[in-house]
C-alpha cells in the first residue's frame, strides 16, 4: 500500500519540464539535479515533495526526448508513483525500468494536495480527501516483477536473466 500527497500537474508535461535542458550539466550529479525536478512546471515542487508522495499528471505525461534521468530524479525526490491519464511510451518504459510505478488512470477527480492511498495489487486509488475511488490499468506481471526488485537492473542482477 502506497500513501502520500498528490502533486497535480496538467497535460503535456515533457521531459524538459521534468529536467530542463539548461541543467544537462548536472546529469553526472543526480542528487543535485533532483533538487530541480519539475521546477519548470512548479518551482516549489522539489522543496515541498516528501517521501511517498505522488506526481499526478494529465494527458501525454513524459513526452519529449528520451531522458532516462527524468523518471530517475522524480523517484529520487521521494515520489512513490506517477499517475497520469496517458503517458509517452518511452517515459513509461524508463520509469518501470528504474523501479518507479507509472499508473494509467483518469486523474480528473484528483486535486492538488489530496491524500491518496494506492493498492498496486488491487489496482485501486483511494482519494482519502474526497472519498473517490479510481482504478488503474493492470500492470503486466512482468513489469510488477521488475518493480518489486526496484527496477530492471536489480532484477537482472538477482535473476541473471529476464523471466516471463
Amino acid at each position: 500500500m502506497l500513501k502520500g500527497k498528490a502533486f497535480k500537474f496538467g497535460d503535456n508535461i515533457s521531459t524538459d519540464h521534468i529536467v530542463p535542458g539548461r541543467l544537462a550539466h548536472l546529469r553526472s550529479n543526480l542528487p543535485e539535479l533532483a533538487k530541480h525536478v519539475l521546477e519548470d512546471a512548479d518551482p516549489t515542487f522539489a522543496s515541498r515533495v516528501k517521501s511517498g508522495d505522488f506526481v499526478v499528471g494529465g494527458n501525454n505525461f513524459g513526452l519529449g526526448s528520451s531522458r532516462e534521468h527524468a523518471p530517475l530524479v522524480i523517484k529520487m525526490s521521494g515520489v512513490s508513483a506517477i499517475l497520469a491519464k496517458s503517458v509517452a511510451r518511452i517515459f513509461f518504459r524508463n520509469a518501470i525500468n528504474l523501479g518507479l510505478p507509472l499508473l494509467i488512470c483518469d486523474t480528473d477527480r484528483i486535486n492538488d494536495g489530496d491524500e491518496l492511498e494506492i493498492d498496486l495489487k488491487q489496482g485501486t486509488v483511494k482519494d482519502i480527501t474526497n472519498g473517490n475511488e479510481l482504478s488503474f490499468q493492470k500492470i503486466p506481471d512482468a513489469m510488477v516483477s521488475i518493480l518489486n526488485e526496484g527496477g530492471l537492473m536489480p532484477y537482472i542482477k538477482k535473476y541473471g536473466d529476464f523471466q516471463l
